[in-house]
């Protein structure tokens, strides 16, 4: 893509994404989820792959139907109430609506199907925008009416996304579909603690979008696409590879790692709030997302490639990737654990 078009888009992603935090009023914060989408469009067709465009299309189709879900919502609790004030929404109807198309916005359960379809037609850069900043301008709407949200339907989203975020990932091949439904469950985690505790809610985004971004760029510096291209990593970069399976276990919630913070401390809230079923349940979902990160450790460092390979032997060609971000990215994926106390003293 022409350079100058691309720096217009990525600008047009952080205005969109800006103008959502600041607004107070829906019909700008309307205008700011439109200009997010309309960004990121010729960013995921970019690649003229009649994947990309079927990829593109449907997420066009998605959050063109969410958008149109909030504009009518709001117009309808304007209409009954007089005011246009996103923390002032109280009605049951509008409420519900938003509800439901903010979740179908960040891919929640069961507003999902699009999400795993729309990643695996993507390349990795438009996979980690996707996975990561898309998500901040409807978390921001989301977590302004949490207080007014429905319990009930809020901790049904939360638990159906992480079982189906468990459930789902566990006979993929395709590492993209693979960070999909990791992607949802841990929406189902942050949902979850959203009207107990907010600020946790805050924290788990924060370490989420940590982890998903080291892992994007992980797999984008050994060019992985499927879980059979992980077993010819260990030859090229046995560092790297033994580092991407520790951030992978770290996705997965395994302590000592940073991933285990935010599941323990949601764990602990639901607990405190005498919901010892729906705590059980989420940890035992984590089980099923954890069974499918150890298959991929499994293939990258137990498994051994064969020996008659017909492409160019990668590890003779140097990457020219910057490995600066991923660098800082996997270190704070691994060690942050003790830093829990602080990380949560800001958050709150």
């Amino acid at each position: 893509m022409n350079p100058y078009a691309l720096t217009i888009m990525l600008s047009s992603l952080g205005i969109g994404t800006t103008l959502t935090f600041a607004s107070s009023h829906w019909l700008l914060a309307w205008m700011g989820l439109e200009i997010n989408t309309m960004a990121i469009i010729p960013l995921m067709a970019q690649q003229h792959h009649p994947r990309a465009t079927e990829a593109t299309t449907k997420y066009f189709l998605t959050q063109a139907t969410a958008a149109a879900l909030v504009l009518f919502a709001s117009t309808t609790e304007a209409w009954l109430m007089g005011h246009w004030n996103i923390q002032s929404i109280s009605t049951p109807i509008p409420m519900t609506l938003i509800t439901l198309a903010l979740a179908l916005k960040i891919g929640l359960a069961p507003m999902h199907f699009w999400m795993p379809e729309v990643l695996q037609g993507l390349d990795l850069s438009t996979g980690l925008i996707l996975t990561t900043w898309q998500k901040l301008a409807p978390f921001a709407l989301i977590y302004q009416i949490a207080p007014n949200m429905n319990t009930t339907l809020l901790m049904i989203m939360g638990l159906t996304s992480t079982l189906i975020g468990g459930w789902g990932g566990l006979n993929q091949t395709q590492l993209r579909k693979i960070m999909a439904y990791s992607s949802i469950a841990h929406m189902g985690w942050m949902i979850m603690v959203l009207q107990f505790m907010p600020s946790l809610t805050i924290l788990n985004l924060t370490i989420y979008i940590m982890m998903t971004a080291t892992m994007f760029l992980a797999l984008k510096n050994i060019s992985a696409t499927k879980i059979n291209t992980l077993a010819t990593t260990w030859s090229k970069t046995p560092m790297l590879t033994t580092i991407t399976l520790i951030c992978l276990l770290s996705l997965g919630g395994l302590p000592p790692l940073t991933g285990f913070m935010p599941k323990w401390l949601i764990l602990q809230e639901l607990a405190k709030q005498e919901l010892p079923l729906m705590a059980t349940i989420m940890a035992l979902s984590t089980l099923l997302s954890l069974f499918f990160y150890l298959r991929l450790c499994y293939a990258m460092t137990l498994t051994i490639s064969p020996n008659t390979n017909n492409t160019t032997a990668p590890w003779r060609l140097k990457s020219a990737q910057a490995s600066m971000p991923m660098t800082i990215s996997m270190s704070l994926t691994l060690l942050l654990l003790p830093m829990t106390p602080t990380m949560l003293a800001l958050a709150s």
